[in-house]
């Protein structure tokens, strides 16, 4: 398995898994606007994403991850936000989600990050089971909220 910082060159390639990834979390598929959005993430550098790819073959995607730059106003550094992360159904079980975030690992510490951040849904027991075997701990120095921004 190879991991890969994706390109433009790579929307084909990774559309249709996001495309997945938004509707395994109940949202609609919209591929055009989900191509859209990748297209302008990766244009104007907001977001650093890594493919997972078989060792022979640049057709078939494994698995992805996105993750969205930040900086710690308390420790006067960086942080990164692993947003997202999915691997295809047919490649569970082949430790593509350690391969990725083990790549997102190294980009934190070469870029002189203080931390990375992932949430996820409450009841997903195997992200949460797989976050833990990476060396993320659930944070118990700050509680999270939302704010919803309606668009009236």
């Amino acid at each position: 398995m190879r991991i890969i910082k994706a390109t433009l060159d790579h929307l084909d390639l990774l559309t249709p898994m996001f495309v997945k990834y938004r509707e395994f979390y109940g949202q609609l598929p919209y591929p055009d606007s989900s191509r859209s959005f990748l297209r302008k993430r990766l244009t104007r550098e907001e977001s650093v994403i890594y493919l997972a790819l078989p060792d022979d073959d640049n057709s078939k995607l494994l698995g992805f991850c996105q993750l969205y730059p930040s900086f710690s106003s308390l420790s006067l550094k960086r942080v990164w936000i692993l947003n997202d992360i999915y691997v295809a159904e047919d490649s569970r079980r082949m430790l593509v989600a350690d391969h990725l975030m083990r790549e997102a690992k190294k980009m934190a510490r070469q870029t002189n990050a203080v931390r990375m951040r992932v949430s996820t849904s409450i009841d997903n027991q195997v992200a949460h089971k797989t976050y833990e075997s990476i060396g993320f701990r659930e944070d118990t120095e700050f509680r999270n909220y939302i704010l919803p921004i309606s668009q009236e």
